[in-house]
This record gives structure tokens, sequence and C-alpha cells, in this order.
């Protein structure tokens, strides 16, 4: 079928009570281009319900568009794709109901013929809402792209070309093409097929032809065998993509990309991708974009995944929902696997209005829509059919496990399924009497021990009770997905040595013993941090505390205006954060020392931050107003030593424990360095300079070019520095931008963890020194950036769009 952007000449308003617009409540539409997240918009409310959601409100909101169908359209087949609507999107074309999707996340396509006016103008309006339905910031709204699908009566179907590689070896490669094909004619009809196999550099590497017979109403699959003569196999060193085109003759066409890779998993090698063992170096990622809310957009998607890749991740686990198309394509493009997900519940709801509503009638569905998007794609390793599922502890709930393990191996039996078990949360009904029992055999130990969450979670994990409860719903997958339960590594090594163990969530501040056991242990094929990339919501899991005067414990979130999570190794805006460093030394990445410095202004209080908060530290030695005050420097390396200089000053060497150490000093401008040494030998070294002079307004793009098709972004990041370029952490001010010429500000923040200023504002305050504007071109032509600040010169950047 042909397929056209939809995404332009949309319009969207909050939707208005008919009865109130009968009364004369007028609430007029706006003009926006999709993918656009509406609830980003919204004006914050202080609620206690809302700081899952960032404490953006819900709301109910409507899109419309008007589209002019030509006349030679009737008698074709015509469908309205949408790639994600958030939430339970009611679809109208002509003021006839056409279709919906409770769940926000599901790629679905609206049949839209029979509601189509030939020749004339049709319009197309989307209903869709959210309201305290998820754990974290959803967005709202037509988020993902939208194209309108036009084929002839006779064509290929969508996502009808599928693509296998289930023979593979120096020589040569087996390509399984698998075509569907349908016929909503009244006659039978028979057709040339034809597919040609091209490499990377567009060179015909195998090609095929076969006839198909399509019975009127009946699809039909045709099914080519092709051989691939020394093929190039992806994987995420070296990324090979292959295009395969598939021709009906004269009726239709499809191109789809896929990748030359094997997988196996035993016990003994673990996961092996083309033969080679791998450890998977995994990122839990939600789907916000930071500044940009949820809104979707190609560039958005390819750019976390350059960043966490540069970071020394090679998978990435969605969380907790399927993975859009644009993120799918980038990994597939720079080499980093996937593990999918499909539902953050089941049956057992976890907020008042979620997708449990919707579960029993809609989960096939859902989970069709997500195989279907992901089969071709070599970067997709891993289904995972929940996240942290209370039921899974039950045998209601391991039967429900079984259905979707099994319809998902219907769908592809070529990738393999895990489940993100909490393994806590699956005994919870129990939990109390064995903390019970766990008190009565422990003492006064077992209030220590409940203190911290990742010692509480690990010591219930390791029970005979999660043991027992949990056993069904693990054997129905081919991976264990544990959930915050490293105590279970080496105990189901011994007990159950042919269970094989992925950490699908695990806690950013335990990195260092973590993959020491994945190394160790053969069955123990990966890690996947809480979080790689910071988001929106759930606020404040992460953030820095300290013990309160009165003893009291804070609560788990943090209370308005706070805005993010605060425990991602990449900040919102793209920033690496010190953890993220400290990870790529724990996992043998980098050699060099890193140096961070704890923030001076809370020297001497006692930390209780929660696992998921990473030490309150900055890459900074510029601390205005602390001079001649304590201040302590961490070092994190891989050496045996490390020594610091203060000014040229050396504060000694002291050893390296679990990959960091560290060193009180007083704080004096100048420059601090870092020297590790092994076997008493320098092996690199980390240095802060402080910010000194008058304060510079610096803007830089990630590209200076960008296209004007539609998807694309140019990043700016604006910075506070002196002279010399260093980082001003200690001067943040407001940052005022004007964007002009072919382009619009789509999106301007920072990393503040609190504050109440918007992304959709043209005034933000910068945040240890940084800001960042995200720029949307309208089209070819140049668009120009015009950023001001409080005693700094102006900084203007010009950005190409073609």
């Amino acid at each position: 079928m042909i397929r056209t952007s939809f995404n332009d000449g949309w319009q969207v308003r909050p939707k208005v009570n008919p009865f109130a617009e009968l009364a004369g409540v007028v609430v007029p539409y706006r003009e926006v281009t999709l993918p656009h997240d509406a609830m980003i918009e919204q004006p914050r409310v202080p609620s206690e319900e809302g700081a899952a959601g960032a404490y953006f409100p819900g709301g109910v909101y409507e899109y419309r568009k008007t589209f002019f169908v030509p006349k030679e359209h009737q008698g074709k087949r015509i469908a309205i794709e949408f790639e994600g609507v958030y939430r339970d999107a009611t679809v109208f074309i002509n003021g006839d109901y056409a279709g919906q999707r409770p769940y926000g996340y599901s790629l679905f396509r609206i049949d839209a013929n029979r509601f189509l006016r030939y020749g004339q103008d049709n319009e197309i309006r989307v209903e869709c809402r959210a309201h305290q339905d998820s754990r974290w910031y959803t967005g709202a709204g037509i988020y993902r792209d939208t194209w309108l699908l036009v084929g002839d009566l006779v064509r290929i179907a969508p996502d009808g070309v599928r693509v296998t590689t289930p023979d593979i070896d120096a020589e040569r490669a087996v390509v399984e093409v698998a075509t569907t094909v349908v016929n909503d004619s009244i006659a039978i009809h028979t057709a040339d097929l034809v597919v040609e196999l091209r490499d990377a550099a567009g060179t015909m590497v195998a090609s095929g032809a076969s006839q198909v017979t399509v019975l009127p109403g009946e699809p039909a699959t045709a099914r080519q065998r092709l051989y691939v003569r020394n093929p190039a196999l992806w994987s995420p060193d070296t990324p090979a993509l292959y295009t395969c085109d598939v021709t009906l003759t004269g009726l239709d066409s499809e191109r789809v990309t896929f990748g030359i890779r094997s997988l196996r998993l035993d016990p003994e090698h673990g996961f092996r991708l083309n033969g080679e063992s791998v450890k998977l170096r995994g990122a839990c990622v939600h789907h916000d974009n930071g500044v940009l809310g949820a809104a979707t957009y190609a560039r958005a998607e390819e750019r976390r995944v350059e960043i966490l890749k540069e970071a020394g991740f090679n998978a990435i686990r969605i969380s907790h929902q399927p993975m859009s198309k644009a993120m799918l394509d980038a990994c597939d493009r720079l080499g980093v696997l996937v593990v999918d997900e499909t539902f953050d519940m089941w049956i057992s709801a976890k907020s008042p209005y979620d997708y449990s509503l919707n579960f029993p009638e809609w989960w096939e569905r859902d989970v069709e829509a997500m195989v279907a998007k992901d089969f071709n794609h070599p970067s997709v390793i891993m289904y995972s059919i929940g996240n942290e599922i209370p039921e899974t502890g039950t045998p209601s709930g391991a039967t429900w496990g079984r259905r979707l393990a099994e319809k998902v191996r219907a769908l592809d039996g070529t990738r393999y399924i895990t489940n993100a078990v909490n393994n806590m949360l699956a005994v919870m009904s129990e939990l109390g009497a064995f903390m019970q029992q766990a008190a009565a055999d422990d003492g006064a130990g077992i209030n220590t021990l409940m203190a911290d969450a990742s010692d509480a979670m690990n010591a219930v994990a390791a029970s005979d009770l999660v043991t027992e409860r949990t056993a069904e719903s693990y054997a129905v997958l081919d991976v264990a997905g544990m959930n915050y339960s490293d105590s279970r590594y080496a105990l189901d090594r011994e007990k159950l040595p042919d269970r094989i163990i992925l950490g699908t969530e695990t806690f950013p501040t335990r990195i260092d013993r973590l993959w020491a056991q994945v190394q160790q242990h053969s069955t123990v094929i990966g890690d996947f941090t809480w979080t790689g990339w910071d988001y929106l919501g759930e606020v404040g899991i992460g953030r820095p505390q300290y013990a309160a005067p009165d003893g009291e414990r804070p609560p788990h979130n943090a209370p308005y205006p706070y805005l993010l999570a605060g425990c991602g190794d990449i900040d919102i805006t793209g920033h690496r954060r010190p953890v993220s460093y400290y990870r790529e030394i724990v996992y043998g990445l980098r050699t060099e020392p890193y140096l961070v410095v704890q923030r001076p202004e809370h020297h001497g209080k006692t930390w209780t931050g929660s696992p998921w908060a990473w030490s309150d530290t900055l890459a900074s030695w510029t601390w205005p107003g602390h001079e001649g005050a304590p201040i302590v420097v961490e070092v994190y390396s891989d050496a045996d030593e490390v020594e610091v200089l203060v000014n040229g000053r050396s504060l000694g060497r002291r050893p390296v424990e679990s990959f960091r150490v560290a060193f009180e000093t007083t704080y004096e401008p100048g420059e601090v360095t870092a020297i590790a040494y092994r076997n008493g030998t320098e092996t690199g070294r980390d240095l802060l300079r402080s910010a000194t002079g008058p304060v510079r307004l610096r803007a830089e793009t990630d590209r200076p070019t960008v296209s004007a098709a539609g998807g694309d972004l140019a990043y700016v990041t604006l910075t506070l520095t002196d002279a010399e370029g260093t980082l001003h952490t200690g001067a943040d001010r407001p940052v005022t931008v004007e964007v002009s010429g072919d382009g619009v500000l789509a999106g301007f923040g920072s990393a503040d963890p609190s504050t109440e200023e918007r992304f959709d504002a043209t005034e933000r305050r910068t945040y240890e020194g940084r800001a960042l504007a995200v720029v949307r071109p309208t089209g070819p032509g140049k668009i120009r950036l015009l950023a001001t600040a409080p005693d700094c010169d102006p900084a203007e950047i010009v950005i190409t769009a073609s």
C-alpha cells in the first residue's frame, strides 16, 4: 500500500461537554503538527495522587483534521494508521464511529472506506483521555506518527512481509520471506510475486519469483527461500542491515529492512549472538522524551539510542510498554539489543483507571500488534510479557502468563520470552506472615533489614516462599526476568541449574556487585538498571536525601513542584550524570578515572537516599561561596589506587574499593586532579578546573544540517562557561530563546528536577550551567536560534534544513 504521512493539518482542544457547548461555552481548536503531547502543555497541579504523573493533570482531548479524498480512490482500500494514541482512543470519520483502541502504546489501523466521501473533504476526529492510569508520566494525545495507507483490492497486507534467517553459516545464510497477500475483490486473482534482497550498499545479493493465487476474502501466504552468500551478520559491533523488496507485479510493493543473525540460549554459554556469548549491559527506558514530553519524533528516539550506546549500554528494555517504531529503527541501525515489553499490568490494577480494565478483552490484539511491529527488527531478541505483575505468585497468574507466552510463541517462535517478575510483589499477600516469621528467627535484625529497600527485596526474593509461589510463572518462560532479586542468582545456579536469569530491573547503586555476578554466572545473561535515562513522573525516587533532625523518613515520592524521577544515568537533556561514568568503568569500558565532587552545602550530613539515588555529586570544581569550607572529592576508577592533587598539592594516595575512593579536603578555586595507578604505574588522570571571570553564554547544535522531510530535530545545548570554555555550574540564570526562519521551538528546558517552569516557554533557567532547546524544521531553509541571558553576550546559531 502507498504510505503517506498524515501528521500535518491537525487541530486539538480539551474536549467540551456537548451540553456546555449548547449553553454557549466555546473552547477553540488550535493548529498542531503530529506527533503531539497535549498533557505537557497543561499547568501542573499539586495533588496527593499526582506524583506518579509529575503532577500533570489528566484530561480528555479531541483532535480533528480535514483531508481530501480524490474521486479516483473510490474502489481502493484506504486505512489510517496510528502508531500510538494515549489513551482510550476513539476515532470518528465524518461524524461516524470508525474504531477504537484502549491501550495507549499499540499501533492500530482504522479501515476508512465505508465512512469516506470521495471527491470531497472529509473530517477525522480522535478523542483520547488520560487520568490516574499509570505509575509514570504518560502524556496524552496522538503522540506518535500517523499514516494514510492506500492500496488496490489485491495487495500486500500491512505488516505482511516477514523475514526470518533460520540457517546461517560463514558461507551462506538462508533467508525465508513470507508474504501475505489479501484479495478484497469478488474474483480469484493470480499474480507474480518478486523478492529482491539488497545489502547496505544497494547491491542485489539474492532474488526469487513465484506465482501466488488469492481467493476472494481468503489471504494467501507465499514463502520464498533465498540464499545470501558470505552474509554480513548483524550485531551491536557491526549492525549490518539488508533490505527486502517485495513486488506484487502491477499491484503493490513493500520494502522492509532486516538483519541476518542467530540467537542461542543455554546455561553453559548464556545468551549467544552469532555464536558468541554476550552479556547484556542494559538500560531500562521509559517512553517520554524529556523536554518534548511524550511526543515521539524519530530524531529524539535516535538521539537517545546514540547517547545510551556511547555511555556503554548495548541493550534497552523499554519500560513498560511496546517500543516505538522509530526507536526500533534506531536500535537496528546503531546496534543496540532490545527487550520489548507488553504491559505493566494484567488483571490486577496498579492505578485506579489503568489498562487492567481493558486487559481481558484486548490483550491478544495488543500482543499481536507488538509482535507484528517487531518481527523484522534484528535488534529485538526478547519479548517481556509483563512487568511486576502481582498475580505471578498465584496459580491464576501463572495461567495468564502461560496464555501470553504461548500467544507470543504462536506469532513469533524466533525470539525468547521473559517476564520482569518482582519476587517480593509476587508474594505480597503472604508477606506479613513471612515478616513475622523472619522477626521471630532473626530478632531485631529484621528491622534493620527492612529499612533498606534493596536488602528487603533480596531477603524476600531468596525465600522458600518465593521459590514455591513463582515456580510455575517462571516455568512458562525462556528467561526468568527478575527485578531487584540478585540474591537468587547464585541460589538458582545451585538449585535450578538450567534456569537462565536476566536482571530485568536493578538498583543503579548496586551495579558493582551486580555486574560481578553477571560475569560470574553463565546462567545470568545481563543486568538492566533502573534507569538508563531519567524521566518525567515517579517524582524524586532518586533524589538526594539527608537525615531529618527529627529522624522522620521522607516519603517515597517528592512533593510538588518535583518533576523528575532523578534516577537516570543520563538526565532528560541527554547529559551523562556521574553514575554513568562509574557504570562505564564497572563494565570495563573506561580506563581513565572520573572525578566528581560532593555538593559542599551538605557536608557532614547523614545520607538517607534510596537505592535508586546516586551520591549527590557533580563534575565541577566551581563552588562560589564555599571557599575554605570542607568538601569531599570522589574518584571512580578500576585502578589499584588513586592520588588527588588540589592546585598541585597532593592529598596522598588511597586504595580503590568497589571502583571508588573519596578524599576530604578544603575547597579552594583552581584545579583538582585525580591520578590512577595500577602496580605503581599511572593508568590515567582526570582534571576539574574552576570557572573564572565573566560568564559567557554558548550555543551548540548536535548537527548543523537536518532533514526537512519530517521527524527530524535539532538539539541546541546552551551552556554558561568562562572564556576558556569551563562550565560555570554556580552561575545559573534565565535564558531566553527566539527561533525564526524555517523552524519552530519544539521544547525548551533543563534537567532541574524540581521546578515550576514549562517546557513550552521561551525562557528557562539553566540548571548546573546547562539548558536544552529543541528545534523542529517546518520546511527547507535556514533556522536561526538566538539565545540571550542577563550579563552575557547573545549566542546565535544557524541550522540548515534540507
